[in-house]
């Protein structure tokens, strides 16, 4: 029942009532340390009260609760040394990460809690010493693999085509090999050898990624942006792409050039997923991606239909005409994507002026341009103009979300050789076997000096506005809405003359 308790208090609004009442609960808490303990006992969905306050944004109540949790070491004069029990930050020993649980919440309130101490030291420390190297080091080896699959795709096998044509639209003068004459030469050996590095890497990705579907679930794993979900999509799907291509090159199967071109479009555009490494290209990576799953795919639906309805009304208008003279809607297919084209304005109409065109063809031309280019593109532009706008005003606390997740993700990948704990354990000072940050804090004099005589003088004017009121209440009766007002302004006068106005100087003048 403590513990139910303790789990209502992090989420009730007031949260100076909740710190007040969480000390009374854990003052009668039997067992404080060990597991038996309130505070380390989760709820149903593994989160314990200190998990929750960081999953709920709850600011408040997690700087509480890391205050009783912090030891002061040593102070000499303006500085100071604290202890941080990370102890459930650290994501290190924790199945559950609370780093991980902050990035992947959708609540903006969490992420503030990377800003404060001692995440925001912890997380730091981590990217700096480990998580930046091994990032830039893993970027560079994937390009290394991205070239050798391009090299391998460039220089596939292929030989000069025997059979006769079939149409006169029919252009292909090189044909896939078979098996047997693919590994030939000496220059194909060192094609296999890449090929089997881009098998092997393929593999790699899909042993990589498969466990932490499992783990977190494929609807987040997917779904989170900052967790790079649209990035893991792509990775997997190109890991398939991969793996299909080696089945069809292993059966001589013709069209391998159809899994081998999506591979290569997919595995360079995950480039992209590295970019957040960087401050500069980070938030991009991240406006692309709501770009392209917020405003884009709304967007397709209504692009979809008015091609769709143009490219039919093309297509039957040149269905009597003669194809060699106006080839762009020769077939249906040919005809959805010549109007595709038009849409994004990337050619002008097709029109051969040699011939006679058909009137309708002109009509439905002019309409189209109108909808099309003039109306749904600037519809586009401005959707996207305003996901930039929402975007770049939390460019910064998303990149700092992207820094924490790539942190966790290496930490997990990466084996404990490569990536020591961080902090100190509390085995050190006599605290157990609790792991600390320490964290040195200068604290400045003048400053809370300055705070202090802002307080005092907020008192006194505070007193000569209380005085000052019980005289108007006295005469309120007596005086008419001009005297009052005149009251109150000659009060303001003579307020402004007293000690406490002087006090307000001094502190002016010292800041």
């Amino acid at each position: 029942i403590g513990n139910t308790v303790l789990h209502i208090l992090v989420l009730q609004p007031n949260k100076t009532f909740a710190c007040h009442m969480y000390s009374l609960i854990l003052s009668y808490d039997r067992s404080k340390e060990g597991p038996g303990s309130l505070e380390l006992i989760p709820n149903n969905e593994g989160l314990s009260p200190f998990k929750l306050a960081g999953v709920e944004g709850n600011t408040v109540m997690f700087q509480y609760l890391m205050q009783k949790r912090k030891q002061n070491l040593w102070s000499f004069g303006p500085l100071s040394t604290v202890l941080y029990d990370i102890t459930e930050i650290d994501s290190w020993a924790e199945d559950q990460s609370f780093l991980e649980l902050i990035v992947s919440t959708k609540k903006r309130e969490a992420r503030q809690i990377l800003d404060l101490t001692p995440v925001k030291e912890l997380v730091s420390l981590k990217w700096n010493m480990y998580g930046r190297p091994y990032f830039c080091f893993l970027a560079l080896f994937y390009i290394l693999y991205m070239v050798c699959f391009t090299m391998c795709c460039v220089y596939r096998p292929l030989k000069p085509r025997t059979g006769n044509r079939t149409s006169s639209r029919d252009n292909t003068v090189y044909v896939q090999k078979m098996l047997q004459e693919s590994y030939v030469a000496y220059e194909d050996e060192l094609r296999l050898v890449g090929e089997l590095i881009t098998v092997i890497g393929a593999v790699v990705i899909l042993v990589l990624e498969i466990p932490d579907i499992l783990r977190v679930g494929a609807a987040k794993y997917f779904g989170q942006t900052i967790l790079g979900g649209p990035f893991h999509i792509i990775v997997i799907t190109y890991a398939c792409m991969i793996l299909v291509t080696m089945v069809m090159r292993l059966t001589s199967t013709a069209g391998e050039v159809v899994p081998m071109s999506f591979a290569l479009v997919l595995g360079w555009c995950n480039v992209m997923y590295f970019a957040r490494g960087f401050q500069m290209l980070g938030p991009f990576t991240i406006m692309i991606q709501k770009m392209i799953f917020g405003d884009l795919m709304r967007f397709c639906w209504l692009m979809a239909v008015v091609i769709l309805g143009f490219a039919s009304a093309f297509y039957i208008i040149f269905q009597t005409e003669n194809p060699e003279n106006l080839g762009q809607f020769y077939n249906y297919p040919m005809s959805l994507f010549t109007t595709f084209e038009l849409f994004l304005t990337i050619i002008d109409g097709p029109a051969n002026y040699d011939v006679d065109l058909p009137f309708m063809y002109s009509v439905v031309y002019f309409a189209f341009a109108i909808i099309a280019t003039l109306l749904m593109l600037n519809l586009l532009i401005a959707m996207m103009g305003d996901t930039h706008w929402r975007v770049a005003h939390e460019q910064d606390e998303l990149w700092r979300a992207q820094v924490v997740a790539t942190t966790v993700m290496l930490e997990r990948k990466l084996p404990r050789c490569l990536w020591p704990r961080s902090g100190i354990c509390g085995r050190e000072f006599g605290l157990g076997d609790r792991w600390y940050l320490r964290i040195e804090d200068r604290i400045d004099p003048n400053k809370h000096k300055m705070m202090r005589y802002t307080e005092a003088f907020k008192a006194q004017d505070r007193e000569s506005y209380d005085k000052g009121s019980e005289k108007l209440e006295t005469n309120g009766d007596t005086l008419c809405k001009k005297d009052l007002s005149a009251l109150s302004l000659s009060l303001s006068r003579s307020t402004s003359r007293t000690s406490s106005h002087r006090g307000w100087e001094i502190l002016r003048r010292n800041t």
